[in-house]
């Protein structure tokens, strides 16, 4: 008999009657032939209102008190639940993420899952009851109640989902995934399906649906997720391994308002220097996003990375150790702006997708202030006040309010069930253990650098447009921003033999732009890359490529970070043995 697991969020059982919606749903779901393991958050705001009642207490409460008392919101929603489905004539019974035997590590507010006993629920289920499971928490080897963060009620579902070899349904207040968020962009398109790549890249960014880390668990273990509307039949959205439309570039948009930026010029070019900068923010959990290093000129590179805006006090203050040791010319920061970014498993095989992204927004007059890309993911880094017209707008120029060509193959992905509960505790032992699933070595690279750009709209809309009408294909797209005399940097990676090419479109160009530009050209680099499931979730990713590399004298040229891989340019003497230094420092995490 097949497996469902159903997750339900705080809005989907905000109210006695909407507990009982779901309990029907359920019972439903029951007999039609499948066993039921339901997931639960807290009711509507009970995990704000059980915060803001410990803030009365006391400013910072030990956080072992505070996954005590914010555990016991998922414990009234669960029992209330119970009682529901037996308000109709069915077996259940409520769980605890103890109960169940959700072990994790003893990180306090921010667990991981360890393993999960699947012996419990499956004697339950198989007894006819359905199985109401409390999400966002498990239990430590000492016995203490843990929460699993922001996101944990998903990632409890998806958990589950793998353990039970079982299907995954996530209930919420929206009827599925959508092109962008609906709330923001009135003409969002709904999307029957999306990939987890995809979905990995627009959760990050705060699409709303579902967390990036239960993403991250689903893409680790081939868990297909339905994303389904609690309060409608809608079909909802699939998200596997299959795109909507790969044949599409550009799938989805996405924006992410609160971001702050720190740029630190004049950093020593050598060994050590980023290391050094991202080393204490590792340690302070700080989540970076967007980071870019440009090529270095007389000895020296500049360095932006952003970090959410509620963030960026304690974040100047964690690098300041750094920065006495390590000699500067200037810091600065702003915190006004927003990152907007494009995502289509397309990307990877059409060209000319930054082109047509930087000349729409070079078009409204949106100054870009950096750039990043990834395979699958193109991200600029715009002033908050034009953020909301930079999205309609990017939005509009790749028209995903057009309904895309039905993939056939997008049908319902299979679900690999687990043959018993020992096979399922051993495949998923340290289930949210980092997974890097390819360490790449690109030596047919060039890198290209414009300096003294002025900062103005249309100057990478002007540059693309110029590379793509030649021909060129670009890889590795860098835009630093400096906060200093209206200028900036653009740095892309272009295939060897066409560096003559684009040199001279280049050299045609920077006569247009007013103050004085010069072109550095460096046709010996490599790219070294680390791909994986969890960098996003870890932290600590890049600061394990940085520390490997400076241990061994290498110096990174210029790096470039996505949610799933972390590209980093190196000389191309240096890049055998930056690819083999790699490889032994996530030697413990590969697949």
């Amino acid at each position: 008999m097949s497996i469902i697991v159903q997750k339900f969020g705080g809005t989907s059982v905000a109210t006695t009657e909407k507990i009982l919606a779901a309990a029907h749903t359920a019972v439903r779901a029951q007999q039609q032939g499948h066993q039921v393991v339901m997931v639960v958050s807290a009711m509507g705001k009970n995990t704000d209102t059980l915060t803001a009642l410990a803030d009365e207490i006391m400013q910072q409460p030990p956080a072992r008190e505070m996954d005590m008392l914010l555990s016991t919101g998922e414990q009234v929603s669960v029992a209330l639940m119970a009682m529901a489905i037996s308000s109709l004539g069915h077996k259940a019974i409520s769980l605890t993420g103890a109960q169940i035997g959700i072990k994790t590590d003893n990180v306090f507010g921010k667990a991981r899952i360890i393993s999960i006993s699947t012996d419990r629920m499956q004697k339950l289920l198989d007894d006819g009851n359905i199985v109401i499971a409390a999400g966002f928490q498990g239990i430590d080897d000492d016995f203490n109640i843990t929460t699993l963060g922001r996101g944990g009620s998903d990632t409890t579902a998806v958990a589950l989902a793998a353990v039970l070899g079982a299907e995954c349904e996530i209930y919420t207040d929206v009827d599925g995934v959508y092109s962008a968020d609906p709330r923001v962009v009135s003409d969002a398109r709904w999307l029957s399906h999306t990939s987890y790549d995809e979905m990995l890249e627009l959760a990050s960014m705060g699409a709303g649906v579902m967390h990036s880390r239960s993403i991250e668990f689903a893409k680790k273990f081939s868990v297909p997720i339905h994303v389904r509307s609690s309060s409608s039949e809608a079909t909802g959205t699939i998200i596997s391994n299959i795109s909507e439309d790969p044949n599409r570039a550009v799938s989805g948009t996405a924006v992410t308002f609160n971001e702050a930026l720190i740029t630190l010029s004049g950093v020593p070019d050598q060994p050590g220097s980023t290391n050094a900068i991202f080393a204490s923010l590792a340690k302070a959990n700080i989540t970076v996003d967007m980071i870019v290093q440009d090529a270095g000129k007389l000895g020296k590179s500049n360095i932006s990375f952003t970090v959410p805006s509620g963030d960026l006090q304690l974040t100047l203050e964690m690098i300041q150790p750094a920065l006495g040791t390590l000699p500067v010319d200037r810091v600065s920061h702003r915190d006004d702006v927003s990152k907007i970014s494009v995502v289509g498993m397309g990307m990877a095989v059409q060209s000319g997708v930054s082109n047509r992204m930087f000349r729409c927004l070079a078009d409204q007059d949106v100054n870009i202030f950096m750039i990043t890309t990834s395979q699958i993911k193109i991200s600029a880094l715009v002033a908050r006040e034009q953020a909301e017209l930079a999205i309609h707008t990017v939005h509009s120029k790749f028209q995903l309010e057009q309904a895309s060509q039905p993939n056939r193959q997008a049908e319902s992905p299979a679900i690999t069930p687990i043959a018993d509960s020992a096979a399922a505790a051993n495949r998923l032992h340290d289930m949210e253990e980092l997974s890097i699933t390819d360490i790449g070595l690109d030596e047919s690279q060039a890198s290209i650098s414009i300096e003294g750009i002025p900062d103005t709209p249309g100057v990478a809309a002007t540059i693309f447009d110029a590379t793509a009408e030649a021909g060129v294909v670009v890889d590795m797209i860098i835009q630093s921003y400096l906060d200093q005399d209206n200028i900036a940097s653009i740095t892309l990676t272009v295939p060897r033999d066409d560096v003559e090419k684009t040199v001279d479109v280049l050299q045609q160009l920077i006569g247009d732009f007013p103050g004085e530009q010069e072109i550095l050209c460096n046709p010996a680099i490599a790219i070294v890359s680390v791909s994986g499931i969890g960098m996003r979730s870890h932290t600590g990713v890049a600061l394990r490529m940085f520390q490997a590399l400076s241990d061994v004298k290498i110096n990174i040229e210029m790096m470039n970070t996505s949610e799933m891989r972390v590209s980093i340019v190196v000389d191309s003497d240096q890049a055998r043995r930056a690819g083999q230094v790699l490889a032994q420092a996530f030697a413990d995490v590969q697949h």
